[in-house]
């Protein structure tokens, strides 16, 4: 892992106070809860990036057809449990 390093970003107070808030809850430091969200929005972005790259040279129609295929195959199929939404309350 790389050498720590500070850096100071200013946030709303509502996000503060519901990073403190999870922070608290877990009993961690209020910077690790910002720590992980900071690192998985930057992986989320990256990861983001890199599908965009991979479907550059693909036409809109083509990809949407591509999904819309596999989607008439598995849209009739009985749904496991596992993978059914539950709803509060029920």
């Amino acid at each position: 892992m790389s050498e720590a390093g500070v850096l100071t970003v200013q946030v709303p107070a509502d996000s503060k106070h519901r990073i403190a808030l999870v922070a608290e809850e877990q009993g961690v430091s209020v910077n690790q809860p910002a720590m992980y969200v900071f690192t998985k929005e930057i992986g989320n972005s990256e990861a983001g990036q890199k599908i965009s790259e991979y479907w550059k040279g693909y036409p809109r129609e083509e990809i949407l057809s591509g999904f819309d295929e596999v989607m008439a195959k598995v849209k009739d199929g009985p749904v496991p449990d596992w993978d059914k939404i539950k709803q509060k309350g029920a």
